[in-house]
């Protein structure tokens, strides 16, 4: 589900959508945002650091044979921790290699948990994949297209917006079904 979404925005990105390259920089910003301030930044230093980084995002995004190998979201902030490790050499608030300083700030850590989050929505990708339909489409089309109950309902044909709720919240329970049970699977 994660992969998708991170699929569209690129492609809308190719296309110059300014909705698109919005919704990504409202996003991921709070993960950039609690990097540099937990690590001797102010939310100005965070803004200017984001801003570059999705300012060479996009221009990436643009050249011709660009594949996205990851998430953005770990793109972003393994720019965003370049960058900001760079401006603290600069203002001489950092002194040693990047590599070291990465575990002396706690980067490591959440970097750790970054990559759990990206194997979370692994799962939830291949969940959601193996749900079958209707249900896939009626969950990504609240939750990813943010469709109304009522545009649902006509779409699926339902009599209403309740029944096509009730089906949606069903189709939920047989996700988290889903999930769990490949979660226990493989707990790591």
């Amino acid at each position: 589900m994660a992969y998708y979404f991170d699929e569209l925005i690129v492609a809308e990105i190719r296309n110059k959508n300014e909705v698109a390259l919005r919704e990504l920089y409202k996003s991921h910003y709070p993960m950039v945002l609690n990097l540099i301030r937990s690590n001797n930044g102010t939310e100005q230093e965070a803004k200017d650091v984001y801003q570059e980084a999705v300012i060479a995002f996009y221009e990436r995004v643009q050249q011709e044979g660009f594949v996205l190998t990851c998430k953005i979201s770990t793109y972003l902030y393994a720019v965003c921790r370049r960058l900001w490790l760079k401006r603290l050499g600069e203002k001489k608030r950092y002194h040693g290699n990047i590599e070291e300083t990465e575990t002396f700030l706690g980067i490591e850590e959440e970097m750790e948990t970054v990559e759990e989050n990206e194997m979370k929505f692994e799962r939830m990708r291949e969940s959601l994949s193996g749900l079958g339909e209707p249900c896939r489409s009626i969950l990504e089309d609240f939750y990813i297209r943010d469709l109304s109950m009522e545009a649902i309902s006509t779409k699926f044909g339902y009599t209403n917006a309740d029944n096509a709720k009730n089906q949606k919240y069903k189709c939920l329970q047989r996700l988290k079904k889903l999930f769990f049970a490949t979660y226990k699977e493989d707990p790591s």
